[in-house]
């Protein structure tokens, strides 16, 4: 869709070169920072494994979660309010959806790219196969097997 904007306005302001020039630089950041933001969600995937849980969001977010510290984990499809932050919650949303939802036995500390620290028991995030994302955690958690 940028790129077809870019094509649109270079063409719409071709008579006037230097805005012509601005809006072209404008319009190809605009494109870069979107293919970045895209392959730092791509490449930085939430991660289960031996090691606990990591809840990724690119790379403002890299939240780790010791497996004991999971009481349960579904699949469970929400659309958070972007504008609306429970205590003790992690809303980490992809299109404005989340499917997967994770309990916490004790609290972790979720700090952000900027040094906010939070408080976290329940973690709301997405997953492209949440089905399998969940049942991965299970086979995990200590006790199930």
């Amino acid at each position: 869709m940028f790129v077809i904007e870019t094509v649109g306005v270079s063409f719409m302001l071709a008579p006037y070169p230097v805005a012509h020039l601005v809006m072209l630089l404008v319009d190809l950041y605009t494109v870069f920072l979107v293919l970045g933001l895209h392959a730092a969600a791509v490449t930085r995937p939430h991660v289960v494994g031996p090691g606990g849980l990591r809840v990724r969001r690119g790379t403002r977010l890299d939240l780790r979660i010791p497996l004991h510290l999971i009481a349960s984990a579904r699949h469970d499809l929400r659309f958070p309010d972007a504008n609306k932050s429970d205590d003790g919650v992690l809303d980490v949303a992809v299109a404005s959806q989340t499917s997967i939802t994770v309990e916490l036995a004790q609290p972790v500390t979720a700090v952000s790219l900027w040094g906010r620290r939070t408080e976290v028991r329940t973690i709301h995030c997405h997953a492209d196969e949440p089905q399998t994302a969940v049942a991965a955690i299970k086979k995990l958690l200590p006790g199930d097997s």
